[in-house]
């Protein structure tokens, strides 16, 4: 039999009600055999998460403060946990141990792995299965990245029968301290988890029925997406699209294991399959923008004569410490879009920095802009995509700034005041559903 890797989300495992839905999906199909649970999320708007609690925690630690009250705030949600499930758990004796070993460390990613951690501890006794702990045989190498010796280490302790359970978001170093991947991480988990067990599906369980095609805050009643590649939810991810931590396709993306987002609240309900190729029924899958750019725009004459001239605007944005996002260019002129928070104070530096290494004829900064993908395999095989694009964008009275469609023909980028972002998206969506 095949079986399926499962990781749930903090906001599935908020409260003991939470756990008993996430029992009742689990032993509804006896191929759900490999769980990844994250820390326990909010039970409500005002409550705290055990994460960040755990954060609290380690920095009052850290300056040798009192840690009362995240402790006690910590404390009480896992006894609250243990009791409404019936379970015996040594809440206390775990925080004694956990205070004991933190103490030691500098940085904070010892302390915020223990929600996984306890949460796992307290899964694995409601569900009877054996508790695997990840700092046991998912490392990191001496770069901070997961070591590929993970996977058969990892693949060798979920050998047997019954349930495993693998709490998300943490691993090892080389050296035997406790690292985390970055916030959502156990994301990355439950894929490590689906390839090491050589899954044939890894679904991952949390607050929203799947992707869908545009936000529904801009959106309202924006359709789901019923299936999605690796590469289209790169791309989808890149522009603030965050159901999955972008980082959580690489482990399962070499053997095409695919992924499931489904909502704990509503199991019927298919959710949306990631997968390696799909069939193209429509041509694009999904919108996704952000605001925050600025574009820098340099001018010179024969500039395509000029060999080495964007080796050295580059050169200045690395000196500058400041990555770009797009480079869009004409025959004599570059443009560069940057994130606001990269450019930040740097931009009067960084324009006198181009003109004395460049020599341009004019260069200036643009900011207030909008950046939005239009992302979908589909566009490969269609004709007149980019003109319903535009067209919707001109009869919403948007300007295009910057418009650009990558080599691999799976999305079309548009740059645009950052006041016309929502109106835009709204073109944008309504041109391609209706």
């Amino acid at each position: 039999m095949s079986y399926i890797t499962c990781k749930f989300g903090g906001s599935s495992l908020a409260d003991a009600e939470c756990f008993r839905l996430v029992e009742k999906i689990i032993r509804a199909n006896p191929e759900r055999r490999y769980i990844v649970p994250s820390a326990p999320g909010k039970r409500r708007p005002d409550d705290k998460k055990i994460t960040d609690l755990l954060y609290a925690w380690h920095n009052l630690l850290s300056q040798d403060l009192d840690a009362t009250q995240p402790r006690g705030l910590i404390a009480a949600r896992f006894e609250q946990l243990a009791t409404e499930l019936g379970i015996d758990f040594p809440v206390h004796e775990h925080l004694e141990s956990i205070a004991a070993e933190g103490a030691k460390y500098k940085t904070p990613d010892y302390m915020a792995s223990r929600g996984e951690y306890l949460n796992g501890r307290l899964l694995a006794a409601l569900l009877g299965a054996t508790f695997v702990d990840p700092a046991e045989c998912i490392l990191f190498d001496d770069e901070g990245l997961l070591d590929p010796v993970s996977y058969e280490q990892l693949g060798a302790r979920l050998q047997g029968e019954g349930l495993f359970v693998i709490p998300g978001f943490y691993g090892a170093t080389p050296e035997g301290a406790i690292k985390t991947f970055s916030r959502g991480g156990s994301d990355v988990t439950g894929a490590i988890v689906a390839r090491a067990s050589h899954s044939r599906l890894y679904e991952n369980w949390t607050d929203v029925s799947g992707f869908l095609m545009a936000d529904p805050r801009i959106v309202p009643g924006a359709r789901r997406i019923d299936e999605v590649t690796y590469q289209e939810l790169r791309e989808l991810s890149y522009m603030g699209a965050q159901v999955l931590h972008e980082e959580a396709i690489f482990p399962v993306r070499g053997t095409d294991i695919p992924i499931n987002i489904r909502n704990t609240k509503e199991p019927e309900n298919p959710g949306t399959m990631i997968l390696p190729k799909r069939v193209s029924k429509e041509p694009i899958c999904g919108i996704a923008g952000r605001k925050g750019f600025t574009m820098i725009n340099i001018e010179k004459a024969l500039m395509n004569r000029e060999r080495g001239f964007g080796r050295r605007v580059l050169s200045v944005l690395e000196e500058h410490g400041v990555s770009f996002e797009h480079m869009p260019t004409g025959i004599d002129t570059i443009s560069l879009i940057v994130k606001d928070e990269e450019i930040s104070h740097h931009g009067p530096s960084v324009l006198k920095a181009i003109e004395r290494t460049c020599q341009p004829d004019r260069v200036s900064l643009a900011p207030g802009l909008a950046i939005i993908a239009t992302v979908g395999q589909g566009m490969a095989g269609h004709t007149g995509i980019a003109a319903r694009l535009t067209t919707a964008l001109a009869k919403a009275d948007v300007n295009i700034r910057v418009i650009d469609q990558g080599s691999s023909e799976n999305n079309i980028i548009v740059g645009i005041e950052d006041d016309d972002f929502e109106k835009a998206v709204k073109a944008i969506y309504d041109a391609f559903t209706h």
